[in-house]
């Protein structure tokens, strides 16, 4: 396959990025994307150019780290899977391919393809954990947790914190994201002592941070690589006003 990469090159968070077109040879309809753009950056190395850079780590879709827009969609053209498990057959001998980072307020460009996630960690930060002041760890076994919770819990806690969410949304929502983290403790015993304080402070972070609001269109939804349901989200609206119900009350 012989394709044409327009990619984004930006040397720092301060330089102006622009698009920069190459020209890839003999890409083997197997090989990943990722090795696709290995061998594009060999060839710029071996013509003294700077190679062009982008995350990786896994390269098996656990991580979450290989985000990319291409051809206007988070991960590219396929489903339920991350950039790194996207392979070349899924595009035509001489196709032009668009490659940009995430667009993103919360997610500022570091260099070429790659962004600041950090915004992710302080939402974790914030409340996506069960405390140790929660007591001792019992065996998992003797805890009686019926089998549709402990899959919707199984579910919420796929997500991989790749900010495809946030790249498709048209507003820079991460309500589905933090809606997985919260979703997740939320359907098990183990999450209820701090319910109440989780939902509050990781939402109050989100929106502290630039997050938008969610803008109902399941754009999220669609282009997750773990295909996690907007169902998480009004989970976590649920838990959310039970919440400040209950700290009115209190209030009172």
């Amino acid at each position: 396959m012989d394709l044409t990469l327009k990619i984004w090159r930006q040397a720092n968070s301060q330089a102006k990025g622009k698009m920069v077109e190459y020209k890839v040879s003999n890409v083997s309809p197997d090989s990943s994307f990722f090795e696709m753009l290995d061998v594009l950056n060999q060839n710029l190395i071996e013509k003294g150019e700077d190679p062009v850079a982008f995350d990786h780590d896994c390269r098996e879709g656990i991580c979450g780290t290989c985000s990319l827009y291409i051809n206007g969609r988070a991960h590219g053209p396929d489903s339920g899977i991350t950039t790194c498990q996207l392979h070349m057959r899924k595009f035509k001998d001489g196709d032009t391919i668009y490659i940009e980072p995430w667009r993103a307020k919360p997610f500022p460009i570091i260099k070429d393809l790659i962004v600041n996630r950090g915004a992710f960690d302080e939402i974790i930060q914030a409340g996506g954990f069960v405390s140790v002041n929660t007591g001792g760890v019992p065996d998992a076994n003797a805890i009686p947790i019926p089998k549709p919770d402990a899959d919707l819990a199984m579910d919420a806690a796929a997500c991989i914190g790749c900010g495809a969410c946030v790249a498709t949304c048209k507003n820079a929502s991460a309500m589905l994201f933090v809606a997985a983290k919260v979703s997740q403790f939320a359907h098990l015993p183990q999450g209820k002592v701090e319910a109440s304080i989780r939902v509050q402070r990781m939402v109050a972070k989100m929106d502290e941070l630039g997050f938008g609001n969610c803008s109902n269109t399941y754009a999220c939804e669609a282009e997750c690589p773990k295909e996690i349901s907007v169902s998480h989200i009004a989970k976590m609206n649920r838990e959310f006003l039970f919440a400040k119900v209950a700290a009115q009350a209190n209030e009172k």
